[in-house]
């Protein structure tokens, strides 16, 4: 338990803000129904129309701030790197300094989302520029022939997986590290997902 500011005793509340609208918040919600001590804490993914790294992390920081959450209360913003640029880079770098300075937790994917859906399947270090080549240049397809970005049932089809996702997210992440030496910002990695540190954080609230 945790004390609100309005001095109540209330359970711990994890708010999740996703970049997207249905992918993210579906696989989350089926992951949190089956796996979370929901006598213990509470777990909320707003809806926003937010859909930058900023605007996520200025909305999650907004949250925090308000007379509403608590200090035992845990933040966390969940997007894709998608393809960079120079200006994208710029943006990235603006959210990860925010999102430090003020507590908030990142789980980025790079490219997208789907790298860290394709990892329950098998490792992979390739980079993909976009979502279109991911989905083009990848088993994904093969992998998930009905694949929708909107389907409530993906994670059902995956849950049996997650713990070779987890294991390959982790494995890529040493590599990632390793491969780019002079890369300090997860952003900027081709290829990485830190999903899976946001599932441990469930699974520790």
């Amino acid at each position: 338990m945790t004390k609100r500011k309005g001095g109540r005793n209330v359970p711990r509340v994890m708010y999740i803000y996703c970049e997207g609208e249905k992918t993210e918040p579906l696989y989350l919600e089926s992951y949190i129904s089956e796996n979370s001590r929901r006598t213990l804490s509470v777990f909320k993914i707003p809806k926003t129309r937010k859909n930058t790294p900023e605007q996520l992390v200025d909305e999650a920081i907004k949250k925090k701030n308000s007379s509403s959450t608590a200090d035992g209360d845990e933040f966390w913003v969940v997007y894709d790197q998608e393809h960079l640029t120079t200006q994208s880079v710029l943006c990235h770098q603006r959210a990860w300094n925010k999102a430090n300075r003020h507590g908030i937790n990142i789980a980025i994917s790079c490219v997208c989302f789907e790298l860290w859906l394709l990892l329950h399947f098998g490792y992979t270090t390739r980079s993909f520029s976009s979502y279109e080549n991911l989905m083009s240049d990848s088993p994904f397809k093969g992998l998930l022939p009905n694949y929708n970005k909107g389907s409530s049932s993906t994670y059902d089809v995956l849950k049996n997986r997650i713990g070779k996702a987890r294991k390959n997210a982790a494995q890529l992440e040493i590599f990632a590290k390793s491969d780019n030496e002079n890369i300090h910002e997860p952003y900027k990695f081709p290829c990485y997902t830190s999903f899976h540190k946001l599932l441990d954080a469930i699974d520790n609230f």
